[in-house]
This record gives C-alpha cells, sequence and structure tokens, in this order.
C-alpha cells in the first residue's frame, strides 16, 4: 500500500510540473487563453509559481480582461505561500496603486520581503522608495545600497539608478567614473536608459572626455530600442550639428519620435522647429 501511495504521489508531482510547463511555453507562444488554463490548474493544485502567472495575466489582461484586483488576489495567495515574485507584484501594486489603494508603506514591506529572500528586483523597489521617501523617510544611503546589492545580483536597471546617484552626489561622493562605470554595465545588458546617460556623460565630458560621436552612438542605441529621452538627445545633436552633419529635418523626425513615445519636452522642439519653418 506504501509503494502504492507514493507512485500516486509521483504522478501528481510529474502532473503539476507539466501543467506548470504547458503555461509556460504557452505563454511564449503567445496563447494567453492556454497559458492561463494551465496556470489555474497549477495554482489550484499548490504550484503557487501558477498563481503569481496568473496574477501576471490579470494584470497585462492576457487571455482575461484586465482586472487588478484579481491579479492582487493571485500575487497575494502566491506570496502568502512563499513565492516571493508574487510579493515583489504586489508591492508595485501597492506603490503604483492598481487593485488597491495606492500605499507606500505597504509596497515598502513586501519589496522588503522580496528582497530578504533574494529576489534583487525587491531590493531595487526598496531603494526606488528610499530615493523618493515614499513610505520612508528620504535616505539616498540607503537607496545606494539597496541599488548596490541589486545591480550587483544582475537588476541592471538598478545599476543605471546607482549611476544616477554618484552623478548627482547623492547617498554617495560625486563620481563621474563611477556613474560610467554603472551606466555603461546598465546599458550593455539591456537597460537603454543606462545608455541615454551614458551619451550624456560624453556630451557634457563627465568621466570622460567631451565626445560627440560616442554621445550619438549610445544615444542612437537607447532610441532604436524604445528610450525616448535617446531619440531626444538625438534631436538635439542634429538640431546642432553635434558629432553629426546638422540636419534640421532629422532633428524633426527625432523630436517627433520621442514626442510619439511620451516625451512632451520632443514635441514641444517639433513644434518650434515646425515654428520655424523646418
Amino acid at each position: 500500500m506504501k509503494k502504492i501511495i507514493v507512485l500516486l504521489f509521483f504522478v501528481c508531482a510529474v502532473l503539476l510540473g507539466n501543467e506548470f510547463e504547458t503555461a509556460a511555453k504557452a505563454y511564449e507562444a503567445g496563447d494567453y487563453q492556454k497559458a492561463y488554463k494551465y496556470n489555474k490548474l497549477a495554482c489550484d493544485n499548490g504550484e503557487y509559481g501558477g498563481c503569481t502567472n496568473l496574477g501576471l495575466l490579470y494584470e497585462k489582461g492576457q487571455g482575461v480582461e484586465q482586472n487588478y484586483t484579481e491579479a492582487f488576489r493571485y500575487y497575494k495567495l502566491a506570496c502568502d505561500n512563499g513565492e516571493y515574485i508574487g510579493c515583489y507584484n504586489l508591492g508595485v501594486l501597492y506603490r503604483d496603486g492598481q487593485g488597491i489603494r495606492q500605499n507606500y508603506k505597504e509596497a515598502f514591506k513586501y519589496f522588503k520581503i522580496t528582497c530578504d529572500s533574494g529576489e534583487y528586483r525587491g531590493c531595487s523597489g526598496l531603494g526606488i522608495l528610499y530615493a523618493n521617501g515614499q513610505g520612508v523617510e528620504q535616505n539616498y544611503a540607503e537607496a545606494s545600497k539597496y541599488y548596490k546589492l541589486a545591480c550587483d545580483n544582475g537588476d541592471y536597471g538598478s545599476c543605471s539608478n546607482l549611476g544616477l546617484l554618484y552623478v548627482n552626489g547623492q547617498g554617495v561622493k560625486q563620481n563621474y567614473t563611477e556613474a560610467f562605470k554603472y551606466y555603461k554595465l546598465a546599458c550593455d545588458n539591456g537597460e537603454y536608459g543606462g545608455c541615454t546617460n551614458l551619451g550624456l556623460l560624453y556630451v557634457n565630458g563627465q568621466g570622460v572626455e567631451q565626445n560627440y560621436k560616442e554621445a550619438f552612438k549610445y544615444f542612437k542605441l537607447a532610441c532604436d530600442n524604445g528610450e525616448y529621452k535617446g531619440c531626444g538627445n538625438l534631436g538635439v545633436l542634429y538640431e546642432n550639428g553635434q558629432g553629426i552633419r546638422q540636419s534640421y529635418s532629422t532633428a524633426k523626425e527625432y523630436y517627433s519620435k520621442a514626442c510619439d513615445l511620451g516625451d512632451q519636452q520632443g514635441c514641444d522642439a517639433f513644434a518650434t522647429l515646425g515654428k520655424y519653418g523646418y
């Protein structure tokens, strides 16, 4: 009888694993309804990563109607059962006031749980709250500590944020060379805001020799990957003929792209050039 029980447990475990794997493959293929079905099976059977994924589907409106309240419910279920990415996502909902009343202290609580469990995106969330004084007293030294912890463990957005603290001398001694190092680390790992910030260091000759051609390279990399500030700064280089041949028409193209990506300054610059007949 004992052997039969063990065998049944093994079969159940395999089935649960298969549900989770099937859900992941369906999501990757863009079949969100199938992903929902199999994540729901996994979640209902105690595979709490499936609950986290259900929350994500509800948050993004993929395979189901967008519903932040349902996203919150599944993230909470996951978090309460030791699925710490669910805790992080809960923190984001509290921070942004989606599906729940905005509450930075609750966001801090869930980011701290996540960070302490070794999910370093939670450390990044803590850094942002400390930098902005949200839910805690503003403290750049604490922000730099958590950004560094996250950056050192592969959260490259935190590397870019740490670079900004070095540029501004907030919580750390101002050091453009260190800023360059962290921006470069972010940029090289697909955090394109870091590429824009590298470009700005080259424009201003901070931590590196002033070099508009290098600035152009990094702004272009950022812009080509949907980073609106990169596009806006490319527009500036074209308008002023810095590192590239002056072209008001090309400047307008990049200002327009920045505007389309949500940059009001890009919209204003586009309108100004148009006003003067360019």
